[in-house]
């Protein structure tokens, strides 16, 4: 029993598995040879790289239980740059030197069972040594489980933080050896070691996925273990890192950070490392810090040691580069200054700022270096200097924003900002508290996002600026409260957001709507951190009705912005269907649905929502015109990229407008699982419509205004409007910060015109201007920004940080002399209209330039050493504007002259390069840097052809599809050459334009050299370097130009100035000559005669040029291609238009989901038989746009309708010629062709009858006295019936035959057409258009046709790279494609008006057509069905003018009266039997102006007779008929006959007589027309008084919904309550009325709540007065409010109940007639 006892334990002992935790024994000193190497590169090995490797030996001992020193001796550091294995690493001793000095004290470490615990250094230790100490005990990280060889370590702690870790254990037991394996994904990590700076409003998406990711990185370890009986010794130990970083988020697009580290027992000594000399402190645990390596922008490495002395030098060096035009060193020199301040102290800025601040040059260079630091002292310094006010008004607004952008955001710098809230000086300028306030908000939103909590302490500042300002009643500081904590975005702040809502706090009721709006914007960033509670509080915002239609759209907008799930959204959609307001209804409804469209990832679930909610709504919303609010959308997102952007436009209609009060647009980037909101811009306006009238009318002083008061007591309930100022205000939002707005109002104007011009006048403004033009304009300017500074930097296994940074800055410069005199000069009594007869000399030299440069950086960044790769991006524009000119009101003239190009001039360059870098502290001005790819033989690229050929072979995608042939195939070999091209690494191209008449030249010139022969990817083409030049040269002719000299005359001298210029400036025989001589001298010199007698030729052989022109493709292709092929028919030559191969239409319309479909004829060929019977029986189903139907009477009869690409367009005129135009041949036969042809082909000179109006000269003057250059001249001839336009441009050289012609006319009315023909004698090339009216099948529609024969190559090309996109362009944008071959010289395009909001278009181009149908018009167009444009009655060619006046008609309010019949101006019909002899309003102004008022009455005479009331200003104005005629009284006196009748007060009255009736004409007053013939009545209101009116014509506010309002905003139930609540009660003896209101209680038994109850109507219904019986009623449905039957509540003293609620709704009789015997008293 005891054996077997024995035997069981020893077998126990026996399995028990070993400790593999490394263990370092008390007494012994183990020591390690250790390497580490960091490198930067792409996965290409032939392309240059940089890198860095650290050696040294390690020691390490163990002192206590836990406690263990680890000495670093002799630690070499050597880099690498260039093309491995040819450039090997190089040693730096120096910089070791620096290394080894700071690594030698031993460090102290905790170490228990494989755990790192906290680590101590000395004192005086760089935190980068630090670092490097934590990357050699990062691999002595080790955690085991004994239990298991394979498992995972959820909570691993490391140099790069706490991340997922992997065990892979192999024990060899035998030989008691083991090998660990642990990795780690560095993009799963929980408390991850990173540090972002610049990116604070770059918002990251929680819910996306982890391979969005454009950063992913790795690590593995592998150790090997020996054991024995005394523990586990690490024997070695290696690790690898990989982070790949992909740019533009392509798959092979990425650059590659490969780190490595190995750590190998050399062998183990007795004496124990001897204790530290100086005391250790403790620095953290194995964690990465943060610390050193955020000094160095990611900028060229600088050596600070003393940063004051190099700040002076390094601006000195800045203003000389500056001068010298060196803007590129001026550039780099500000970045370092920039750097340099962020290490220097408060002291040291003072005396550099005492040193330079009066040198002028040095001044915004230092401001904006200061401002860029965002160093604390520095915004120490940037306070002090405003409160002593050491800078202006406009430096302290430029420094501001930057300042408060770029400052770090700490407890210290929090409390200089809370100062420039209370600074004094700050106080005195509104538009420095705004930016202050604003910036500070900024601030808190930076500091909490990276705090735990937010103290209220930050926020309590722009708490209680709001509680001060709503005690004020101050709303402009109320605005800058709630703008200022919608920049915070706490959700601290949400309690004192809603006092300003009335929803949730009543006193904000009497706030402006400017206020709530702002108050609900507030809450936009607070819902990234509580969507929950910003999605309850905004919901509940735009379900009250009671608020401003803008209110709560904007309540709409933040709400979609929490992102609202499913039920929310549905919820939201259904009380749409209920919605009163029509404004409200159309916003929530677009915006959903441009949600629903929406392709960002980030947006799948919101917009999957929308999508499903729009469901439950009916098409009605998606019907209403741009009259009512809208969301336009603009988006697109690349899946392959993953990348895309949103441009959004918020349109906020205003019941009281008819444009957008409010604009909001927005765009929002997106990249990999991030969002940014790029920038913001808001306008609001308010009562902009009291700016388009005529001012300072006295209305209150009229007696219209004291009635209307009067009425407003009889008409129960009723208010005016609460007046409005007029008010713009705007703000920008950068990335989403408010950085600025402003209100600008009439105190606004008139303030800052009395600080310009001391005066509030316009005229004075306009004189202080003037003179301050002719004292002339002399400076110099320059603007040094930093744009922007964002850095992402991450740990290596090394302990050295891998940093992705980009930093941009810009400077603009200006330089200006400008002198001007003006003749006569500027008087005291100046006025305006002198202007006319002033002449002015100016003489400028004008000199801007902009620099942009940015500096993108991948590698190691420390203050000690930089390794990786350095991107530099630059673009510099330079111009020089250096003229002298001439203007001479008086004679209409204008001269310019300028100098030549006399030197070679870079007027734009973009240049960009990338090198592989290694800097040293110890040796700055001996960088080494690489170029990316190697200069040589270009290798064997036979791969890559391959894999592009067999890529080739893949189908095409929709959008080549979709191209037409030609099109393809010439963009496939252009592909192929693009590629070809791509393959080498070098690229060179210059193209030159020259000018020789002006003696220069424009060159653009390409250069590139890249890594794109390696893998065709955005990064690889941006690994290189590339550059573009736009550059400016002399051209050197025979003579020398001395300058170039720009004309213009207009009016009766224009002939005389072309005849002085070709005669070398013999004035007198120009200006004595007869006006027959100077006409054939013009005739002469523009070489008429030539062009029109080859106009004549060109026509004589038209039909052998037709010929020749059937079998060219025209425009669409290059010339050596065929369009058609051999098989085609001979038909094709009678018909241009009908050339399509017969088996065309078996190709299939490319359609898009959601798209409108038309009905397709089942058979197109007999469909287009019916349609036009003059077809032919070669006409194919597919025909041109002008073949012409003769039978449209058939048209609608037909039993199958043909797709609306098949219907036909007919010209109202084609059966007349048309009118006389310049000669121009194109080649086409079909009837109306052959029109166009005979229409535009006979020739007429305008010069021959009038002279030019205008001639303009450009010449180049040489010193020999020879002019060469341009002239043109212009002819117009206005005739009433026919109006025409032509120009004549040639050389002013004789000898040269090259012409530019042009001519426009208008024909018969309905036609205007074009055409522009260029080259010798104007017959080279040739281009003509046409726009034309007629029928589009029933429809009245628009022909626009553009025909050529032969245009330039440039041309074609361009068109045919237009052409290519326009069937995705069309897919996107929802219209319908078909492959059909037309004119290959012709592209139509048709729009018919299907009903005044709709219209169908047809685009038809050779072998494409583009269709859709009943696409909604922002504009409503007057027109119906059947009637084409063309054929309204017009006087003269004026028809296309009046058809914009008729839109702009439309816009305005009309209301109709007739019989029974009102059209209110919302257009609302109902029907009305007004009671006999009662007044009603029928149009009130109900502005507080009260400027008119409308009433009317039926006659007793006949039921179809009405009379009318008008008062206006100190008019009252009587229409109405007696005796069978119209009678008219004012005020109160009979009108004689003799009309019109003109007023005499401040605003105009006009009463004159039209057709049957009257008309009344006030539009100062609002009423643009008012026409009355007894029958009939017709107001006609200022589009500018919408949402003003009330009455029975409505508010003209769009809201139909809403038409039935009473004069107490009451909703009445039907049309006949609607009207009665409009009349007005008169005295019952002296007036006709006998009826009045009254509140009427129901005389039916009610059990209301299961008791008895008594109820009461909450409006009042029309009754007899006292002493009047009732002869006739009409039931009216009322609403009644219940009561129990024993309360107290009764009619009398209760004069309203409007505000109680309403129970139930009856039917009660209200009198219309009554029959009295009362007796009033005589």
């Amino acid at each position: 029993m005891k054996g077997l006892i024995l035997a069981l334990v020893f077998a126990l002992v026996e399995g028990q598995k070993q400790d593999l935790e490394p263990v370092f024994h008390m007494g012994k000193t183990y020591l390690y040879s250790y390497e580490s190497m960091i490198m930067h590169g792409l996965p290409e090995r032939s392309l240059a790289m940089a890198g860095v490797r650290l050696a040294s030996k390690v020691e390490i001992s163990r002192v206590s239980h836990s406690d263990h020193l680890l000495q670093i001796r002799s630690p070499k550091l050597e880099e690498q740059n260039g093309f491995w294995p040819i450039d090997s690493f190089i040693p730096s001793s120096k910089l070791s030197e620096t290394i080894d000095a700071c690594l030698s004290q031993p460090f102290k470490f905790e170490y228990t069972e494989g755990r790192v615990g906290s680590i101590f250094a000395p004192e005086d230790c760089p935190i980068l040594c630090t670092n490097l100490v934590r990357g050699i005990l990062n691999m002595l990280q080790i955690t085991i489980k004994k239990s298991q060889n394979v498992f995972n370590q959820h909570l691993q702690a490391g140099i790069e933080g706490i991340c997922q870790t992997r065990y892979v254990i192999q024990d060899d037991s035998k030989n008691k050896r083991a090998t660990i394996s642990k990795s780690k994904d560095l993009t799963d990590c929980q408390d991850k070691a990173v540090k972002d700076l610049g990116m604070e409003y770059i918002r990251p998406c929680p819910t996306c996925p982890l391979k969005s990711k454009n950063i992913k990185g790795t690590v593995t370890f592998t150790y090997k273990m020996k054991y024995d009986d005394s523990g586990t010794s690490l024997t070695s130990a290696m690790s690898d890192q990989v982070y790949q970083i992909s740019p533009f988020n392509e798959p092979n697009g990425v650059a590659v950070m490969e780190a490595r580290q190995e750590l190998s027992l050399v062998g183990v000594k007795r004496p124990p490392i001897s204790a530290p000399t100086s005391p250790l402190q403790k620095q953290g645990s194995l964690r990465y810090h943060f610390s050193g390596e955020l000094l160095q922008m990611p900028i060229p490495l600088i050596r600070i040691k003393h940063p004051d002395l190099q700040l002076t030098e390094t601006l000195r060096q800045l203003v000389q580069n500056n001068e010298k035009g060196a803007t590129k060193e001026a550039s780099a020199k500000f970045l370092q200054m920039v750097q340099l301040f962020r290490a220097t102290t408060l002291d040291q800025i003072e005396s550099l700022w005492l040193q330079f601040v009066k040198e002028l040059p040095y001044r915004p260079w230092l401001l904006s270096a200061i401002s860029a630091a965002g160093a604390t002292d520095t915004f120490r310094f940037l306070k002090q200097k405003i409160h002593d006010e050491k800078l202006n008004i406009w430096e302290a607004a430029a420094i501001l924003p930057l300042a408060f952008h770029f400052v770090t955001t700490n407890k210290k710098t929090l409390e200089i900002a809370a100062t420039f809230l209370t600074c004094p000086q700050i106080q005195k300028v509104q538009m420095h508290r705004i930016i202050v306030y604003l910036g500070y908000g900024s601030m808190v939103n930076k500091y909490c996002a990276q705090a735990l909590l937010c103290p209220n302490e930050l926020l309590q500042p722009l708490h209680d600026l709001a509680t001060e300002a709503t005690s004020k009643g101050d709303a402009k500081d109320m605005s800058l409260a709630l703008k200022a904590m919608g920049n915070a975005g706490e959700p601290a702040s949400i309690k004192r957001i809603l006092k300003f809502l009335p929803t949730f706090s009543s006193a904000a009721a009497s706030l402006p709507n400017r206020i709530h709006a702002d108050a609900v914007l507030a809450l936009r960033k607070i819902a990234r951190k509580d969507p929950a509670k910003v999605r309850e509080i905004t919901l509940q915002v735009f379900m009250d009705s009671t608020l401003a239609p803008n209110v709560r759209m904007m309540a709409c907008v933040v709400l979609f912005e929490t992102k609202p799930a499913l039920p929310t959204v549905a919820a939201l959609a259904s009380s749409l269907l209920t919605e009163p307001s029509l404004q409200v209804a159309s916003f929530a409804y677009s915006h959903m649905k441009a949600l629903a469209a929406g392709k960002i990832p980030q947006l799948y679930k919101l917009s999957t929502a929308c999508n499903i909610a729009i469901k439950l709504l009916g098409p009605r919303l998606d019907r209403l015109s741009y009259r009512y609010s809208k969301v336009i959308q603009v988006s697109d997102y690349s899946s392959q990229y993953q990348a895309g952007a949103i441009w959004r436009v918020y349109l906020m209609n205003s019941p009281s407008t008819m444009f957008p009060s409010d604009i909001i647009t927005k765009v929002r980037g997106y990249y990999a699982n991030t969002a940014t909101d790029i920038i913001e811009v808001a306008f609001r306006s308010q009562s902009l419509s009291k700016l388009m009238r005529k001012q300072n009318i006295p209305f209150a002083e009229y007696d219209t205004y004291k009635t209307l008061k009067e009425l407003g007591k009889s008409l129960l309930g009723w208010k005016e409007l609460p007046p409005e100022d007029p008010l713009i205000s705007a703000y920008i939002k950068v990335l989403g910060q408010e950085i600025a707005f402003v209100d600008i109002d009439k105190d606004a104007i008139e303030q800052m015109m009395m600080s310009l011009t001391g005066s509030s006048d316009w005229q004075p403004v306009v004189k202080k201007v003037m003179e301050e033009v002719q004292r002339g304009i002399s400076g110099r300017w320059t603007v040094p920004v930093l744009v922007a500074e964002m850095r992402h930097i991450v740990p290596t296994i090394a302990g050295l940080p891998l940093e992705l940074g980009l930093c941009v800055a810009t400077v603009a410069q200006a330089a200006a002399d400008v002198d001007v005199k003006v003749s006569p000069p500027v008087a005291d009594n100046f006025r305006p209209s002198q202007l006319w007869e002033t002449n002015m000399d100016i003489h400028a030299d004008i000199r801007p330039k902009a620099y942009f440069h940015m500096i993108a950086m991948m590698g190691i960044n420390t203050q000690y050493f930089q390794s990786g790769f350095e991107f530099h991006a630059e673009f510099s524009a330079n111009t020089t504007m250096k003229f002298d000119a001439r203007i001479n009101m008086k004679e209409k003239n204008l001269k310019i002259e300028t100098l030549p190009c006399h030197q070679e001039v870079e007027l734009a360059a973009m240049r960009s390069e990338i090198y592989a870098i290694s800097r040293n502290m110890e040796e700055v001005d001996s960088e080494k840097k690489s170029q990316i790819v190697p200069r040589g033989e270009i290798p064997n690229i036979s791969d890559q052809l391959l894999q592009s050929t067999e890529g080739s072979s893949k189908p095409t995608s929709w959008k080549q599809s979709s191209i037409p042939n030609v099109i393809s195939k010439g963009y496939q070999q252009g592909s192929e050459e693009v590629h070809h091209n791509s393959a080498r690494r070098f690229y060179t191209h210059t193209s030159c334009k020259k000018f020789e008449s002006l003696g220069c030249s424009t060159c653009l010139s390409l250069k590139s050299q890249n890594s794109a022969f390696l893998r065709n990817t955005y990064l690889h083409k941006l690994f290189g370097e590339f550059e573009a030049k736009l550059i400016l040269k002399p051209v050197h002719a025979d003579a020398d130009i001395d300058k170039i000299q720009l004309e213009v005359q207009a009016g009766s001298k224009a002939a005389s100035k072309i005849i002085e210029v070709s005669s070398s400036g013999s004035k007198e025989e120009g200006e004595t000559s007869p006006y027959e001589d100077i006409r054939a001298k013009l005739k002469k010199i523009l070489g008429i005669d030539n062009v029109f007698m080859a106009a004549n030729k060109t026509r004589r052989r038209t039909k052998r040029i037709n010929r020749e022109y059937e079998t060219d493709i025209g425009l669409w292709a290059e010339p050596s291609t065929s369009l058609l092929s051999s098989s085609s028919s001979s038909s094709a030559a009678s018909s241009a238009d009908d050339r399509q191969p017969g088996n065309h239409h078996r190709k299939d319309d490319i359609r898009q989901s959601g798209e409108k479909h038309a009905s397709k004829s089942s058979s197109g060929s007999s469909a287009s038989s019916k349609a036009c019977s003059s077809s032919s029986s070669s006409s194919q189903e597919d025909q041109s746009g002008d073949r012409h139907c003769s039978g449209d009477s058939e048209y609608s009869n037909q039993q199958a309708n043909p797709p609306v690409y098949q219907l036909l367009f007919k010209p109202a005129d084609e059966q007349e010629t048309g009118g006389e135009i310049l000669n121009i041949s194109i080649s086409s036969s079909s009837a109306s062709d052959e029109n166009v042809s005979r229409a535009i082909s006979q020739p007429k000179f305008l010069g021959d009858s009038k002279p030019p109006i205008l001639a303009a000269v450009l010449r180049a003057i040489h010193r020999n006295k020879q002019q060469t250059g341009l002239q043109l001249v212009l002819y117009t001839d206005t005739k009433p019936k026919r109006w025409r336009i032509q120009m004549f441009g040639s050389s002013i050289t004789g000898p040269s035959r090259w012409k530019l012609c042009a001519d426009a006319s208008v024909i018969n009315y309905r036609k205007v057409s074009g055409s522009l023909k260029w080259g010798k004698d104007c017959q080279d090339y040739q281009i003509a258009t046409q726009i034309a009216t007629g029928q589009f099948a029933v429809y009245p529609a628009m022909q626009m046709k553009l025909e050529w024969l032969k245009v330039p190559s440039i041309i074609r090309t361009t068109a045919r790279w237009v052409y290519s996109f326009l069937p995705g362009a069309a897919y996107m944008l929802g219209f319908s494609q078909r492959r059909q071959l037309g004119s290959s010289h012709q592209a139509t395009l048709v729009m018919a008006l299907t009903s005044p909001r709709t219209c169908d278009v047809v685009l038809k181009m050779p072998e494409l057509t583009i269709y859709d149908t009943a696409i909604s018009l922002p504009l409503p167009v007057p027109s119906h069905p059947g009637t084409p444009i063309a054929t309204l009655p017009s006087s003269d060619w004026k028809v296309f003018s009046q058809v914009t006046l008729s839109i702009l008609e439309s816009l305005k309010g009309h209301c109709k009266v007739f019989q029974n019949k009102i059209t209110t101006f919302n257009g609302v019909k109902f029907n009305y039997s007004m009671p006999v002899n009662c007044y009603h309003v029928l149009l009130q102004d109900c502005s507080p102006e009260l400027k008119f008022l409308v009433m009317m009455k039926r006659l007793e005479e006949s039921a179809d007779l009405i009379a009318v009331n008008v008062r206006i200003a100190s008019h009252e104005v009587d229409m109405y008929v007696s005796n069978g005629r119209i009678q008219l009284k004012i005020n109160g006196v009979q009108a004689s006959r003799d009309l019109p009748y003109t007023s005499n007060s401040a605003a105009s009255m006009l009463i004159g007589s039209e057709k049957k009736g009257l008309t009344l004409k006030a539009p100062d007053y609002g009423i643009d027309k008012l026409y009355y013939d007894g029958h009939r009545l017709e107001v006609q209101a200022a589009f500018w008084m919408a949402g003003k009116t009330c009455g029975i014509c409505g508010k003209y506010d769009a809201e139909t919904e809403r038409e039935y309002q009473t004069p107490s905003g009451y909703l009445a139930k039907d049309a006949v309550s609607f009207g009665h609540s409009w009349i007005i009660s008169e005295d019952p003896c002296a007036g006709a009325c006998k009826l009045q209101r009254k509140l009427v209680k129901s005389e039916k038994p009610v059990s209301f709540e299961k008791t008895a109850a008594k109820c009461f109507s909450v409006e009042p219904v029309l009754r007899c007065v006292k002493g009047c019986s009732a002869t006739q009623t009409v039931p009216v449905s009322v609403g009644f409010h219940c009561v129990p039957a024993d309360s107290a509540l009764s009619l009398d003293g209760q004069p309203r109940l409007d505000q109680k609620s309403e129970d139930v709704v009856s039917s009660v009789p209200a009198h219309t007639a009554c029959s009295c015997q009362q007796q009033c008293p005589a």
